[in-house]
């Protein structure tokens, strides 16, 4: 049975959590009609969709990095737990971060960054 690292399987659990927020986030700004102004303009148009493509490139990303490292079973158990957890740790957020820019900045930006260090680390 081959080794697991941990490092990066916390990082690509970390990664997919945060594409997962992400697109919870996200979903609420569909369709068009639900968008609040702020990112009905173009502005917000670009932060939404630029946000969106970096997230699924990150996602895409993390996955192919931790292919090579891990064995497929850890890949599909620790995917499988971030997205499981995914809707409960989107709770406590407050309803302003959720439907705001700033949301999907955030978490748009923490799992780029996470898909990165996975890269590196595998």
């Amino acid at each position: 049975m081959p080794e697991v690292d941990w490092v990066i399987l916390g990082l690509l659990a970390g990664s997919l959590l945060l594409a997962a927020l992400y697109a919870l986030a996200a979903s609420g700004h569909f369709p068009k009609e639900h968008r609040s102004p702020a990112l009905r303009a173009g502005g917000g148009a670009i932060v939404l969709w630029s946000t969106l493509m970096a997230t699924a490139a990150a996602a895409a990303a993390a996955i192919a990095a931790a292919w090579g490292a891990l064995p497929w079973y850890a890949i599909v158990i620790g995917g499988g737990a971030a997205l499981l957890f995914a809707p409960l740790l989107l709770q406590p957020f407050p309803d302003s971060f959720v439907n705001g820019r700033r949301g999907l900045l955030v978490l748009a930006g923490g799992a780029v960054l996470l898909a990165f260090l996975t890269w590196q680390a595998a």
